[in-house]
């Protein structure tokens, strides 16, 4: 095999294939990137035999058709490092050599038959949805995943997809994050039950691996692993075992309740200045809603105290409580400064319900605080 590319894009996608692989596998010919060249068509793969992707290159030369394996850590150092702007990658049955008009490496070679097979994507079923909502549904879940769980199921997202509509929700038992959107099913596709929980690194990849040009992204859930397919890449994954718990039940129906109006920037902002003095464990803040505005107050042994007041829509009765700021903080922090959010409330043993009009909310449960 030989190949003449360009170092930037070349680079740009090894990031993103190696992003799969793990250093420590224990099988050492994964710790590889496999390059295919045939014809006019290059394609990197690399998998940890939990998760896959393939990515189909541009702008790459292919002066003799056949395959190598490229090692992740060296192989990546030489293109972070070399100051050309070409490279030329030529494999011998011993050896891998890489050149530039000013440097040259010679690599080990591996026998790339032994590296396992990363399917393309053939599935005549799937669901579609646009890059832009894909994008936003991972940005807006993950953070509330649990990794950490003894319940499995919560260290990943649930994806529902059905008729012309997608839901991603995650939970560690004190918040939910949910979002939802337009969608359409091709060949009938659709999710059934509460199976299809995607984790969090295939999510965080699949989210990289998105071009910025608007694209459609099909997703096909199969009985233990899903399938993303992108313009130029395809991404397979295990999914997490187990069954995610109803999320429907988390989210309160109310009969009689108080919204609270406000401007993402503003109340970001002070949720942070309260939280300077928080306890690092609870990170506890008391929010003091009053016709007009809130005051967000915290107090801590041996720390301080702080006390910020904000103008909001607000015209219930007074209502205290205390919410998590750092899961405050992530509600806002994947929003843009000048959206207009809401908070549902109820009482101050209740949820608040942070929400958008788009779709998007964080279920938080209060907390009990000792002042």
């Amino acid at each position: 095999m030989k190949i003449s590319f360009s170092r930037p894009s070349f680079a740009q996608a090894f990031q993103i294939a190696s992003a799969v692989t793990s250093p420590r596998s224990p099988k050492e010919i994964l710790t590889n990137v496999k390059v295919d060249a045939s014809g006019e068509k290059v394609t990197l793969m690399a998998t940890d035999s939990e998760a896959g992707i393939r990515i189909d290159l541009e702008d790459v030369e292919v002066m003799v058709p056949g395959k190598a394996l490229l090692p992740v850590l060296r192989f990546g150092n030489i293109l972070r490092e070399s100051s050309d702007d070409r490279l030329v990658v030529e494999s011998s049955e011993n050896q891998l050599d890489i050149s530039g008009s000013q440097s040259e490496f010679h690599l080990p070679n591996v026998n790339p038959d032994a590296f396992p097979t990363v399917a393309p994507f053939v599935e005549e079923s799937y669901f579609e949805v646009s890059s832009k909502l894909f994008r936003e549904l991972v940005r807006r879940t993950v953070f509330a995943t649990d990794t950490e769980s003894t319940r499995y199921a919560l260290g990943g997202v649930l994806l529902e997809m059905n008729g012309e509509e997608i839901i991603a929700v995650a939970t560690d038992g004190r918040r939910l994050a949910k979002m939802s959107g337009p969608g359409k099913s091709v060949g009938g596709f659709q999710t059934s039950g509460s199976n299809v929980i995607v984790p969090i690194k295939t999510l965080s990849l699949m989210e990289k691996s998105i071009g910025d040009n608007d694209e459609v992204v099909q997703i096909a859930a199969r009985q233990n692993d899903i399938l993303v397919r992108t313009q130029r890449c395809m991404i397979f994954s295990r999914l997490v075992e187990g069954r995610y718990p109803n999320w429907r039940q988390v989210i309160p129906s109310r009969t009689e309740s108080y919204n609270v109006g406000s401007i993402v920037g503003p109340f970001f902002t002070s949720v942070r200045q309260a939280s300077i003095v928080a306890d690092q464990e609870s990170r506890g803040v008391e929010f003091n809603f009053q016709t007009g505005n809130v005051t967000m107050q915290t107090a801590t042994a041996n720390v301080g105290e702080s006390t910020v007041q904000l103008p909001v829509a607000y015209d219930g009765p007074e209502m205290k409580m205390t919410l998590n700021g750092s899961y405050v903080g992530d509600f806002f922090r994947v929003l843009e400064p000048n959206t207009n959010f809401s908070i549902n409330l109820s009482s101050n043993t209740e949820p608040a319900i942070f929400k958008l009009e788009d779709g998007y909310l964080n279920v938080i449960m209060p907390m009990a605080r000792d002042r």
